[in-house]
């Protein structure tokens, strides 16, 4: 039935989605968020300096690592074998964009490893800014667009300012 929770069985119990039968293709998610922060904060990172460099390559390094453990983040997603994660930032006048990009041939969507991977990045720009920065906060964690799969394609109309690959 359309719009059921495929996630719980008949009788309203979790369950882990039975993906044996699926076809394996090529899937992708694209997801963004944004770190606020006080345009002071953004302008020390936008310069770019060690310091800034080390707090973006820190989270990039982060969001990757949280993409691949997401299925032991997440009770009931499926462990899955990640071909490609893309972590890309932007600097704006109060807000750090970040992008994600997963990659995956696969029996099911990386749409939840994309969004570990923006929530987990965010969250060491947080880590690593909150003592300079304390009305630091993270807004926006969305899917933008997935491919692959039975259902299709999918994707939202504006991804604002994120930018998905640095490719």
């Amino acid at each position: 039935m359309k719009g059921a929770f495929t996630h719980l069985d008949r009788r309203g119990h979790a369950h882990m989605v039975d993906i044996t039968a699926k076809t394996v293709t090529c899937r992708l998610a694209r997801a963004a968020c944004r770190v606020v922060m006080r345009p002071g904060t953004a302008a020390q990172l936008a310069e770019g300096g060690a310091t800034a460099r080390d707090i973006l390559e820190t989270a990039r390094v982060a969001g990757i690592q949280a993409a691949k453990l997401t299925s032991q983040l997440l009770p009931l997603c499926h462990p899955l074998l990640l071909q490609d994660i893309h972590i890309t930032f932007t600097v704006a006048e109060d807000h750090v964009a970040i992008g994600v990009e997963v990659g995956s041939v696969d029996r099911t969507g990386v749409e939840m490893e994309a969004l570990t991977a923006g929530a987990v990045a965010a969250l060491t720009i947080y880590d690593m800014c909150k003592s300079s920065d304390p009305d630091l906060s993270i807004e926006d964690l969305c899917v933008w667009e997935k491919t692959g799969g039975r259902s299709g394609s999918w994707h939202r109309e504006e991804p604002g300012d994120a930018v998905y690959s640095d490719a």
